[in-house]
């Protein structure tokens, strides 16, 4: 096996295994087990766990660009990419094993104590802010509109996590439908 795909076995059998028991409960023979890839082979490809669990955050923003990409790509207009958002966020909070944001909850066991995860949990909350800005702006809406709508798909993440029910995302979404009615966006 070359490193591009031990690299790729590991990152995703850890982000499996960080995702469903936590990051911390996890040590790195648990995921040489599960990934068939050996200890020190893990440690050639990855100086430490800080950096595994780095690049199992960007294997994960990569998923969620691509999820919201393949959300919204459908609809025709801003407005409609924004409000796919919260469909989009439906949808995971219906799997089986969803638990969550992994951003967010990586940064709870780990943030105070990385650099590297909290630049990584950052990065991708500030490039999902970007991103909403990008489609409030199309849509006509005041600027002060799009943190707003972020800050609706983050809580309603969080909520549905801890309550358990995916609800959440429609009472997300009808709140953003509020703000987008009550700015005038398009």
């Amino acid at each position: 096996m070359d490193d591009e795909t031990a690299r790729d076995r590991v990152v995703r059998t850890a982000d499996e295994l960080f995702y469903t028991r936590g990051v911390q409960a996890v040590g790195m023979d648990a995921v040489r087990t599960a990934a068939g890839v050996p200890l020190k082979r893990i440690y050639t490809l990855f100086a430490s766990k800080d950096e595994l669990i780095v690049a199992v955050l960007r294997h994960r923003m990569s998923i969620w660009d691509a999820g919201l990409a393949g959300a919204t790509e459908r609809a025709t207009t801003a407005r409609e990419r924004i409000l796919a958002i919260f469909d989009f966020l439906d949808a995971w909070f219906r799997e089986p094993d969803f638990r969550g944001c992994g951003f967010v909850n990586a940064f709870g066991e780990l943030g105070a104590e990385s650099h590297g995860v909290t630049e990584a949990v950052r990065e991708q909350k500030a490039t999902f802010q970007e991103y909403v800005a990008r489609l409030v702006e199309e849509a006509g809406a005041p600027a002060h509109v799009a943190p707003q709508i972020a800050i609706l798909a983050e809580g309603a993440q969080t909520t549905a996590a801890i309550s358990g029910t995916p609800e959440a995302a429609r009472q997300a979404r009808a709140a953003a439908e509020t703000l987008l009615d009550a700015s005038g966006a398009n």
